[in-house]
């Protein structure tokens, strides 16, 4: 127990020594986070204070290696899995250090989280059983390798979503590493123990420098870092016990991030966006739209935090089906609570999914519709067969008009004009677009006008008007028509 109580104030000293130089450093290097749309706060923060978390965390964690007693011995036993891990950690950090210093595109941020998972797993940290505790154990066998590295790239990017207030990243992470340290020790899992109060340590020491207002953000190399090192460590959690507990804790301490980044990336499918694309409606950017400061939410986040955990605990003196009604009850209370908080509207959900199936099914039928007519454009061999065809695609894609009119290098103007039935429809439901066509010959210029019923969508008129014109472009006639 001394042991473990001079890993997290060792790592809470570093911490309080570290950070005022690495906000040194960064200033120095002008590595800060300016005001902008996407940010609240209103002057430059240095942004590389996860430097002082690793620093911080690892010099603790490689002490421990050296020291003569069982933990010593513990670490030196688990040699490889330990390396791996930590190696990968610190890969994860290096990636988001260059992140905040240079930036990378978000795929080769995943890219590089999905190897370090896929390196950990390979090294034997993987769920490979999981059930209730002195009861029946379901056997993953291949759903063990997915499950493990949608877990660790879920949970490294729940983190690095929520690092969106001051100290709010820093203060979740620290009660998940303190909810991880306490099953560890709970299982015996020496190792684990030691990397999640190494963590807790130098994220409660970091929090004296990040809570609101902050002199410094942990930024991706910080957010990253943890997000990794507590999501394999859980994983290190499970595979020791095969208990749902070991799992469990860990949701519900992530509980507000995991539900966050997945209400988020649900929102940027219904919109359309990408899933990587900023989003503004974030759960504590709710918080502040209720009326809360920055302080008050983030610190209102920590107490529900903190309740989930609570509760969660109750599934350690549970046995079979009552750890489990526990669980599933949290978990409702949470999406409840996001409920509550207007970052997630069921309603506006299925109305969007409604929208978003119309969409594609308008789509596919124009795709639909336009492959058939380029068919018959294909057929055309004269300047009547092609303006036939221009009125029957026009026809086809609910246009209300079209027109051509062909001035002569004479002068003499003709125009040709296709209308749809029964009368012309109302002026404000219509896009009109002016197609100049190329000229030769006898043809001075040829000008195609087409008017396009919007449907109640513009995008939906827009997206005729670029298959018309592929059309156009593929079956040009200029001869006299």
């Amino acid at each position: 127990m001394t042991t473990y109580l001079c890993v997290y104030l060792g790592s809470l000293l570093a911490a309080l020594l570290t950070t005022p130089m690495v906000i040194w450093l960064a200033r120095r290097l002008e590595a800060v986070d300016r005001p902008g749309v996407r940010t609240v706060h209103e002057r430059p923060v240095p942004r590389i204070g996860g430097v002082a978390i690793f620093i911080s965390a690892m010099a603790l964690i490689v002490a421990v290696v050296f020291l003569n007693n069982t933990i010593g011995e513990a670490f030196r036993e688990l040699r490889l899995g330990l390396l791996t891990l930590l190696g990968c950690a610190a890969l994860i950090f290096l990636i988001g250090l260059i992140d905040d210093l240079r930036g990378l595109p978000a795929r080769v941020k995943f890219m590089a989280e999905l190897l370090a998972a896929v390196a950990v797993y390979a090294a034997g940290v993987r769920i490979t059983h999981i059930g209730f505790e002195g009861g029946p154990m379901l056997a993953l066998g291949l759903w063990g390798c997915p499950l493990t590295l949608l877990w660790i790239v879920g949970i490294t990017n729940a983190v690095n979503l929520s690092d969106g207030l001051d100290g709010l990243a820093a203060g979740i992470a620290a009660i998940a590493c303190g909810v991880i340290a306490v099953l560890a020790v709970h299982d015996g899992t020496i190792i684990l123990a030691i990397i999640a109060l190494a963590l807790a340590g130098s994220l409660s020491g970091f929090l004296v420098f990040n809570f609101n207002p902050a002199k410094v953000f942990m930024g991706d190399c910080g957010s990253l870092f943890l997000g990794f090192t507590i999501a394999a460590s859980s994983v290190m959690c499970v595979a020791k016990s095969s208990a749902l507990v070991g799992l469990a804790l860990p949701i519900l301490a992530l509980g507000v991030p995991i539900f966050d980044t997945l209400f988020s990336m649900l929102r940027r499918f219904l919109e359309r966006r990408s899933l990587f694309a900023p989003d503004g409606s974030h759960f504590h950017h709710r918080l502040i739209d209720l009326g809360l400061r920055q302080r008050h939410a983030v610190i209102a986040i920590y107490v529900l935090t903190l309740l989930f955990v609570g509760l969660g605990l109750f599934m350690m003196a549970s046995e079979d089906l009552g750890s489990l009604v526990i669980f599933g009850c949290v978990l409702l209370l949470i999406v409840l609570l996001f409920c509550v908080v207007c970052a997630v509207r069921f309603r506006e959900v299925v109305g969007s999914l409604k929208k978003k199936y119309a969409i594609a099914k308008r789509e596919k039928d124009n795709q639909n519709t336009f492959e058939h007519l380029q068919l018959q454009f294909r057929r055309v061999h004269s300047a009547g067969q092609w303006w036939q065809a221009v009125c029957d695609a026009a026809e086809r894609m609910d246009f209300a008009w079209v027109s051509l009119k062909t001035t002569d290098n004479d002068g003499t103007v003709r125009t040709e004009v296709w209308r749809m039935a029964p009368a012309q429809p109302d002026i404000s439901k219509i896009v009109v677009m002016t197609i100049q066509l190329a000229h030769n010959g006898s043809v001075l210029s040829q000008e195609l006008e087409i008017a396009i019923v919007t449907n109640g969508s513009y995008e939906s008129a827009g997206h005729r008007a670029t298959l018309f014109s592929r059309l156009i472009d593929e079956h040009k006639v200029i001869s006299k028509v």
